[in-house]
């Protein structure tokens, strides 16, 4: 199998980076050497932690984690999706915050509804309308959709 970061278990688990080094410490969470050679990333086996996930994982969107935790936009945005769907925003905000800081328009919008509705995070418009603005120009069609409406509403009660 595979390893992921730390900070993908916690995405992914809801537990804290906290009780997970406590757990390595202890022995009863495994860590192994980053596959990249770097002793400073902590990599958890995928094996360890995946009766502890906060959404179940078909067989076919077990590779979701890998992608994303590699660094793919498409994987992080889809993952978090995924969580948002199980209704756990706190983990879909760490892949779409990812996501977002690779230009990936899809993520941008999510990451503005999640600020606009106040979904995981404290409600902020205008985080929201600025990462709504970003996706738009990115050329998310939704995104621009909304942007555009907001624009009509302003010239008509101006």
């Amino acid at each position: 199998m595979f390893a992921i970061s730390l900070n993908a278990v916690i995405a992914l688990t809801d537990q804290s980076e906290r009780t997970l080094r406590r757990r390595i410490a202890d022995g009863s969470l495994p860590r192994v050497a980053d596959e990249g050679g770097s002793s400073y990333k902590t990599m958890i086996p995928f094996e360890a932690i995946r009766s502890q996930l906060v959404v179940p994982l078909a067989s076919d969107e077990i590779h979701l984690v890998r992608e994303a935790d590699a660094g793919n936009a498409s994987a992080q945005n889809d993952l978090a999706l995924l969580l948002l769907s199980h209704q756990k925003p706190q983990g879909a905000l760490y892949w779409l915050e990812l996501a977002a800081k690779q230009e990936c328009p899809e993520a941008m919008h999510w990451l503005a509804r999640c600020y606009l509705e106040g979904n995981g995070v404290t409600q902020d418009e205008n985080l929201g309308l600025m990462w709504l603005a970003r996706s738009a120009a990115r050329g998310h069609r939704i995104s621009q959709q909304q942007v555009q409406a907001m624009r009509e509403c302003f010239v008509r009660h101006h």
